[in-house]
């Protein structure tokens, strides 16, 4: 009987053991879970976390993601941090540019020329479609050739004569064929005179796309300024980083006249900010600065000037900042307050960050589920030449891809939430359970060991 007894104490502790070692991590030991859809060839798929999923991570460096199969099997996994910065690869061209007249009467939106070009396409002349009389020609616009350059287009440097100062605005079209235009959106340079400075914005960002020619018209022909130099940015396909994405607007704090400051939910490399101008006609010259925690000392980040002014009826925004990409959970903004100030209330703020990229080896069955939001669990995240042993930059863009479901949109967690907190509760209380039931159980065995007697000789 007490064989059998001691067998049954030793099978409850063998139990407890087993139920300790087999303890894995599983979908509900994390605050939320976002199912994925696959496409593609597989059995690696790519997936560029959207900032608002990012955003329900617990730690700092996304140690607590994990995609499970539709059996609660952890898959394989890389994170793929893209660069903030590709600029080694990066070409300023110079490129001709040609004036576009039209009649000062004319209500035509763009004005008809006459194209002479070389069997490249490189422009050599650019006429009015009909012959204008002396005094009448109105310069509306520029068109500039683009067709020696291969590359997607990333940024336009204008410069113009100084007779022409303030701001310059204009939209800026794209063609291949110089009949069909494609909008690029708008573009807007400045010069001006501030607090004895001088500020001028040359650079009007692209959307990153190769174009044979581009055509830049002034929203007010009469103001289009005499270029003296263009110049167009161009980068390699393959240097390219993955756009920004844009977060919400994030309400700040001010504890100081002039001084206010921001808290991001996590540490995240913030590369672009844009303040909230509430207020018309409002000018700030500013300094940025920011650290990864309260207990470090403030560094600067760069400084700007500001400005939502009004003219011809019309609002001309400034309000948007370059950072160097470092990661940051704190911003703060020192404002001169020479311009006027941004008031008392602190102006929301929303910053860009480059997404991160994830690559998981499908296993299992699916469908896949996407899983982050744990403060204990350890990064299990491998090298990326790990994962898929002929890794390269060209098989990265040939693997199959996944996308969050319901078009990024994250459900609101309080569904997952009390779940995950009550079964991670509820195992690590019985794992104790057993465990203190195992060292109760030895207890038990030594003590009836101590009052066995002693067996006679």
């Amino acid at each position: 009987m007490s064989q059998k007894l001691n067998l049954g104490w030793l099978g409850a502790v063998a139990l407890g053991v087993t139920l300790s070692v087999s303890a894995q991590e599983q979908p509900a030991d994390f605050t939320t879970q976002v199912p994925l859809s696959v496409s593609g060839e597989g059995p690696w798929y790519r997936l560029d976390l959207p900032l608002s999923v990012q955003l329900n991570a617990r730690q700092t460096d996304l140690s607590d993601v994990r995609v499970f199969n539709a059996a609660g099997q952890a898959q394989a996994y890389a994170l793929a941090r893209e660069p903030a910065q590709t600029r080694e690869n990066r070409t300023l061209t110079d490129v001709k540019w040609f004036p576009l007249y039209t009649s000062a009467d004319s209500t035509e939106r763009a004005p008809g020329v006459r194209v002479q070009s070389s069997a490249s396409g490189a422009l050599i002349e650019v006429q009015p479609s009909s012959q204008l009389e002396a005094g009448e020609e109105v310069l509306r616009g520029w068109l500039l050739d683009a067709s020696a350059i291969k590359a997607p287009l990333q940024q336009l440097v204008l410069d113009w004569t100084s007779e022409r100062d303030g701001f310059q605005q204009f939209s800026i079209e794209a063609s291949d064929d110089l009949q069909h235009w494609q909008s690029w959106g708008q573009g807007q340079v400045a010069r001006l005179a501030f607090a004895d400075e001088r500020v001028e914005q040359h650079e009007v960002s692209l959307p990153g796309q190769s174009a044979r020619y581009l055509r830049l018209l002034w929203s007010s022909p009469q103001l289009a300024p005499a270029l003296m130099s263009a110049q167009l940015e161009s980068a390699s396909i393959h240097s390219l980083p993955l756009p920004l994405v844009w977060s919400q607007p994030l309400a700040g704090s001010s504890v100081k006249t002039g001084e206010y400051t921001w808290q991001l939910p996590m540490g995240l490399n913030v590369e672009r900010v844009q303040v909230e101008l509430s207020q018309p006609n409002s000018l700030a010259p500013v300094t940025l600065s920011g650290r990864r925690e309260s207990s470090l000392p403030w560094q600067p980040l760069g400084s700007g000037l500001l400005y939502r002014l009004t003219q011809n009826g019309q609002d001309v925004v400034q309000n948007e900042l370059q950072l160097p990409g470092q990661t940051l959970q704190q911003l703060k903004l020192v404002v001169d307050e020479r311009g006027g100030g941004l008031g008392a209330e602190a102006p929301t703020l929303k910053y860009a960050v480059r997404p991160t990229r994830l690559v998981f080896l499908a296993r299992g069955p699916g469908p896949y589920t996407l899983a982050l939001g744990n403060t204990t669990v350890k990064a299990a995240s491998l090298p990326l030449s790990t994962l898929i042993p002929d890794y390269s930059a060209q098989k990265l863009a040939t693997l199959g891809k996944a996308v969050v479901a319901s078009d990024g949109v994250v459900s609101p967690v309080s569904t997952s939430v009390a779940p995950a907190t009550a079964g991670t509760n509820w195992k690590k209380f019985g794992l104790w359970a057993v465990l203190l039931l195992s060292v109760l159980v030895l207890a038990a065995m030594a003590f009836s060991l101590l009052r066995k007697p002693p067996l006679k000789p």
